[in-house]
């Protein structure tokens, strides 16, 4: 929830007005997130966690691709079944050994029912008839017992962990009968093996999703491990469209197969001589091309830019996904500059990659692509009206859209920026006895969503204050990891701690109290003026950063379609009132509600991002013919090194 979330005002959202500033007496604070779980042995961990993620990518996802073909879903559920009745006794001793008299009662029932009416545990009979499950292991005993749980451990295979939770698994070995059994003793390996097949696909792309899958999965596993209560009462107000906005979480793609279906390429990018990956999914024939350009920090495989992938995909587009020019993953491999800091030259980056991107799949699959359109949502629709106001100009050897999809688009950068620094403030509005307690809770709230999801529609269960916390958290991370990858590469001396791959504790608790300005002022700014950029000249800030800078030339710029809601934080008042007067009725789809990006799961607005390309089908045959030239015309790079 807290990857995809995306920024709220402070200001009463229905009016766009201007953003309130944080009180005098609170300005000198700082939040302070709750402490993460003791890890002195981080390098160690990161290192068995790196073993881990090769372990899945390499040879449990290949082989859980066949797995998953060869058996179908139901007879898998099955197996899963069978395996968790048969360590039935583990739990009947937990429960027992916990005192928990009423669970070893149910357990019991569960295991009766399930076996002989449920064909050996094949058919899960005892939930179906509500009876409730009691689940418990020796982990949880040691807990009741008073037993700390000592320092975070990451285990080979079976993933987080602790000193006591790592005991509490070799006690659930022992307490399995079909331990003393050979060969029955691999059976709970392959009831395991199972189980993990239906998620490795999940788990691969968190971990190459997330700049830091470690630093995210060990803090989340801090809150969700320990079973502590959470508060759900919603005490004070709601900000309805941050809520709305929090709802992003309900667009995902609906095939679980649709991930896996994409194939991933990388081509040579000449400013850095590094390989930036892509992942596509192509039309078995001739069809329109989408390029998806994400929001701020999202990686080509976030849950938003899947969702969009899928329904491009299944309503005949072939789509084409790279990561944001914020995330490390482009910053590292295809930006020519150390540090995301002046956004025409991000823009330009992003319009040479997929120039790079486009050439290489005419070389692979010379009769498949159709006409070309950009697509971006958020900071990702930013960039794409950005490179609308240049095409007219653009006569250089790079790619020419026929279309530009804006979803979501900021007008204002620096609008937006003093909008999200003071989201992730909006806990200093609780009283300093309180804040840290209270932003647990919240965080607990989070843990157990995600161990629970919601309902598609689901009213979450946070404040104003939470939600947009949560919010203003999800930009603070994206931000931690653009200025912990920047200044490995390019130290300027800022940060006091020392930057190690391998220990980033410190040096990320350092960087959290860093705001987006303050990365403006103290890295971006001194950066660009050593490169003859100055971004306090109004005018240079106005031409990067503000698109009513180049209003005439959008006006007349008749492929562009802008999809927004009214209520997003990411337009004021005047925004909206220029969006309407640029594009018109007839370019502009207006929602009325949806927050920033928290409609996209309606199927309104679904409907109204397929119209945004409606008529590309059309003039697929003239646009393969200018593609195909400009990319023989222009063609510097061998197929050799685009491999």
């Amino acid at each position: 929830m807290i990857e995809i979330a995306l920024g709220q005002p402070i200001a009463p959202p229905t009016t766009n007005a201007l953003p309130q500033t944080v009180p005098p007496s609170l300005a000198g604070d700082s939040i302070v997130l709750p402490s993460g779980f003791n890890d002195p042995i981080e390098p160690f961990n990161r290192a068995i966690w790196g073993f881990n993620t090769g372990f899945m990518t390499s040879l449990v996802r290949p082989t859980s691709k066949v797995y998953r073909r060869v058996v179908a879903k139901p007879v898998r559920t099955g197996i899963g079944n069978m395996g968790k009745n048969l360590t039935y006794p583990g739990r009947l001793a937990n429960n027992m050994l916990q005192g928990n008299w009423a669970g070893m009662g149910q357990e019991t029932e569960r295991c009766l029912c399930n076996t002989v009416l449920g064909l050996g545990g094949f058919f899960d009979v005892a939930t179906h008839w509500g009876v409730p499950k009691n689940d418990a292991d020796f982990g949880q005993t040691f807990r009741k017992w008073g037993w700390q749980p000592g320092c975070y451990l990451m285990l080979p295979v079976f993933g987080p962990s602790d000193g006591r939770d790592a005991t509490g698994l070799v006690g659930d070995m022992a307490a399995n009968p079909l331990t003393y059994f050979a060969p029955y003793s691999y059976i709970g390996s392959g009831v395991a093996a199972n189980n993990f097949g239906d998620t490795v696909e999940g788990a691969v792309r968190f971990s190459q999703a997330e700049a830091d899958s470690y630093s995210i999965l060990q803090y989340a596993w801090s809150f969700g491990h320990e079973n502590r209560r959470v508060d759900w009462r919603v005490d004070g107000s709601k900000d309805e469209a941050a809520l709305e906005t929090l709802q992003s979480i309900f667009f995902t793609y609906t095939n679980a197969e649709f991930p896996a279906l994409g194939k991933t390429r990388s081509v040579l990018i000449p400013a850095t001589g590094k390989k930036l990956d892509f992942t596509f999914w192509l039309q078995p024939g001739h069809a329109p091309v989408v390029y998806l350009v994400p929001g701020f920090g999202a990686h080509r495989l976030a849950g938003n830019e899947l969702a969009l992938a899928e329904l491009l995909y299944q309503n005949g587009f072939s789509p084409v996904c790279i990561s944001s020019t914020f995330h490390p993953e482009f910053m590292e491999h295809a930006s020519s500059t150390d540090l995301p800091s002046y956004p025409p030259v991000g823009v330009r980056d992003v319009h040479v990659a997929l120039t790079q991107i486009d050439r290489r799949l005419e070389e692979l699959y010379p009769h498949r692509l159709g006409a070309r359109a950009l697509m971006g949502y958020s900071m990702g629709a930013f960039q794409t009206l950005f490179l609308a106001a240049t095409a007219a100009t653009n006569d250089t050897p790079l790619l020419k859209f026929d279309r530009y999809v804006a979803i979501d688009a900021p007008v204002r950068l620096q609008y937006c920026v003093t909008n999200v620094d003071q989201f992730y403030q909006a806990p200093l509005a609780w009283p300093a006895g309180e804040r840290t307690s209270n932003i647990e809770n919240t965080l607990l709230k989070v843990a157990a969503l995600g161990a629970r999801p919601p309902a598609p529609g689901s009213v979450l269960p946070f404040n104003d204050i939470e939600s947009r916390f949560l919010i203003g958290l999800g930009f603070r991370l994206t931000l931690r990891d653009m200025i912990f990858s920047s200044q490995l590469r390019h130290n300027q001396g800022v940060l006091k701690h020392p930057l190690k791959k391998s220990r980033r504790r410190a040096a990320y608790e350092e960087i959290m109290q860093y705001s987006l300005w303050d990365y403006i002022d103290k890295f971006a700014s001194p950066y660009d003026q050593a490169r003859g950029i100055d971004i306090a000249n109004p005018e240079t800030m106005d031409k990067g950063t503000d698109l009513r800078t180049y209003s005439a030339e959008l006006q007349d710029n008749h492929n562009i379609q802008v999809i927004a809601n009214r209520n997003d934080f990411i337009l004021a008042a005047e925004d909206l009132n220029w969006i309407e007067a640029t594009f018109g009725p007839a370019r502009a789809t207006l929602f009325e509600r949806g927050g920033h990006m928290g409609n996209l799961s309606q199927p309104v607005v679904q409907r109204a991002i397929l119209e945004a390309l409606d008529g590309l089908a059309e003039i697929q045959t003239a646009s393969k013919t200018r593609h195909g030239l400009d990319s023989k015309s222009t063609h510097a790079t061998s197929a050799e090194n685009n491999k």
